[in-house]
């Protein structure tokens, strides 16, 4: 793997951590917390997110990613895990990305989305009523290869 693909499977791994951060804690019935009318759910914002992952994986091994609604935010969060591994092992094994897409565009365009929205379900955390404790992300302990669910806690809380 070269330093774009390392570099891309340590995003992976931040995106992992951080939507972990925002989930974790979260209170029952966060999932179908709705903020306003138009304003997607936590459920839908994970669904969301794992759709533009699947798109990325699509780079790599062609044909479309179309995520049926799952019937709780666990079940989201479980399957949006499961395919940024699928993602990270792609990057991992050296898959050529196909139609002119590179590693550029794919840190700008899928994944950048991905942790646009886990900064939204942190938003939501707020507006919920249950706030995430802040963090000094620069020194957490954020791993490329570790992508579930299981992530660790934090290592310097910050002082917001």
């Amino acid at each position: 793997m070269d330093d774009k693909g390392s570099l891309l499977r340590h995003f992976l791994g931040a995106l992992a951590y951080r939507t972990q951060k925002a989930l974790r804690g979260a209170p029952a019935g966060f999932g179908g917390f709705r903020a306003a009318g138009a304003v997607r759910t936590p459920s839908e914002i994970v669904r969301h997110m794992t759709r533009v992952l699947g798109w990325a994986r699509a780079c790599y091994v062609g044909g479309e990613y179309r995520p049926d609604d799952l019937p709780s935010l666990e079940d989201e969060v479980n399957r949006f895990h499961g395919t940024l591994e699928a993602l990270a092992q792609h990057i991992g094994s050296g898959t050529e990305l196909r139609d002119g897409m590179t590693p550029e565009r794919l840190l700008q365009g899928p994944l950048a989305d991905a942790m646009t929205h886990a900064g939204q379900l942190a938003m939501l955390r707020r507006l919920a009523g249950s706030p995430v404790p802040p963090e000094d992300f620069s020194v957490a302990d954020i791993q490329s290869t570790r992508l579930g669910p299981d992530q660790p806690p934090p290592v310097r809380p910050g002082d917001d």
